[in-house]
């Protein structure tokens, strides 16, 4: 499967199919928390927030090329992700896009 955040793909036609997405909410464990909150302290990276957020957007892409394989995409276009917080410590992570069949 193809995925690009542009709406072509150099030297290939396609039909669109339509509107795929995937998402995931997740969050880190008590203790991962409280260390995040010592570490705001002091300035850094957040590497457990990095860790969950990085999966999250690779569960939701999951997702979201499983929707398009159904469909019979050969590729999905336009992708863009999005993020925001559920509540404290967890977040949403959805990616969209159009799944498109070459011609």
């Amino acid at each position: 499967m193809i995925i690009v955040n542009t709406d072509y793909i150099t030297g290939k036609q396609f039909e669109m199919l339509g509107l795929v997405s995937g998402s995931t909410i997740q969050s880190k464990h008590i203790g991962k928390d409280i260390g995040a909150s010592f570490k705001t302290l002091v300035g850094g990276e957040l590497k457990g927030y990095t860790e969950m957020m990085n999966e999250a957007r690779s569960v939701a892409t999951r997702r979201m090329v499983e929707v398009a394989t159904q469909l019979g995409a050969d590729a999905i276009v336009n992708v863009r992700f999005a993020s925001s917080a559920v509540m404290q410590g967890a977040a949403e992570v959805i990616v969209y896009g159009t799944a498109v069949k070459f011609i």
